[in-house]
C-alpha cells in the first residue's frame, strides 16, 4: 500500500502508533467542528495516475448512464408538506456510474479492501468496527459527470459518506454544502426552501485530485454543480458498514445501477 497512499504524511498503516493517534485527532477534530475534513494528496500521484487510467475505459464502454428527477429527500411526498411546498422543488442530476465487479483488484479496489484503510476511517466516526459490503456492486462505485451534469441537492442516508477524488473537472464541479440544516428532530421546512430557492448561501468547496473527504451529509444538505468543459469529474465512492455481510436489493441495484447483478 505503500506506493498507493501517501503513508508517510498518513500513517495508516501503523495503527494505535502515536502518529496514527494524532492523525486520528485531528481528523475527529476538524470532523466535529466543520461536519467534513480532507486529506490532499492522500494519493500518491502515481497511484493516482494509474486509477483514472483504469476507470476510463470502463466508464466510456460500460457504465450505467444514471439520471433522475428528484427533490432534496429523493422522495415525492414529505409527511406536513403539501405538493407545492419549494423545499419539494425537483432538479435533475445526471452521471455515469461504474461498480466494483467492473474494475476487478484496481487500485480503488485494493484500498477499500486494506484492512487499515476502515480500521482508520472507524476511529476518526467513533465506531467500533466498520465492515466492507459483500454487495459485489454497490461496496465500489465509481461515478463521472460530463460537461453540464451535476449531482444536485440532496441529504445522505447514510451517517458519513467517504469519497476520493480521482479526477477534476476543468470548471465547475464544486462541492457546495449548508451544514446542519436540519436535524432528527426538527426538519426546518422553510431553511430547506430557503436554500433551493437561492436565499441561503452555501459554503463552497473545490477538491484537488487524490484528496480523500470523510463528510457528515445526512443532515446537511449539499450538491455538486455542472460540470463545464471536456474533462469528467471522476469520484470513487466507498461504502463502509456497522454490520458484516450489507448487501443491497435487486430492486435497489436495478435503480442505481441498471442491472441487478
Amino acid at each position: 500500500m505503500q506506493n498507493i497512499v501517501d503513508l508517510d504524511r498518513y500513517p495508516l498503516d501503523r495503527p494505535q502508533s502515536p502518529p496514527w493517534s494524532v492523525l486520528v485527532e485531528d481528523c475527529r477534530t476538524r470532523l466535529a467542528a466543520e461536519g467534513l475534513f480532507n486529506m490532499p494528496g492522500f494519493l500518491r500521484d502515481d497511484a493516482l495516475s494509474a486509477a483514472v487510467e483504469e476507470v476510463k475505459p470502463v466508464l466510456a464502454q460500460n457504465a450505467f448512464a444514471h439520471a433522475r428527477r428528484h427533490n432534496i429527500y429523493f422522495s415525492k411526498t414529505v409527511d406536513g408538506l403539501p405538493a407545492a411546498h419549494p423545499a419539494l422543488q425537483e432538479f435533475e442530476t445526471s452521471n455515469r456510474t461504474i461498480c466494483a465487479d467492473q474494475i476487478g483488484q484496481s487500485v480503488i479496489v485494493r484500498l477499500y479492501e486494506w484492512a487499515p484503510f476502515a480500521e482508520f476511517l472507524a476511529a476518526v466516526m467513533d465506531k467500533p468496527v466498520l465492515y466492507t459490503m459483500d454487495d459485489p456492486l454497490a461496496r465500489v462505485n465509481v461515478m463521472a459527470y460530463a460537461d453540464s451534469q451535476a449531482l444536485n441537492w440532496h441529504f445522505d442516508r447514510s451517517e458519513f459518506t467517504t469519497t476520493l477524488l480521482l479526477q477534476a473537472p476543468v470548471a465547475g464541479g464544486a462541492f457546495e454544502f449548508d451544514r446542519d440544516l436540519r436535524s432528527e428532530t426538527a426538519p426546518n421546512h422553510e431553511g430547506v426552501a430557503e436554500l433551493l430557492q437561492g436565499r441561503r448561501t452555501p459554503a463552497r468547496l473545490t477538491l484537488e485530485p487524490g484528496t480523500l473527504n470523510i463528510f457528515k451529509g445526512r443532515n446537511t444538505a449539499h450538491r455538486v454543480t455542472s460540470v463545464r468543459g471536456e474533462r469528467d469529474r471522476i469520484i470513487a465512492v466507498f461504502s463502509y458498514y456497522e454490520r458484516p455481510g450489507v448487501l443491497l436489493s435487486d430492486e435497489e441495484r436495478v435503480g442505481f445501477y441498471g442491472r441487478a447483478s
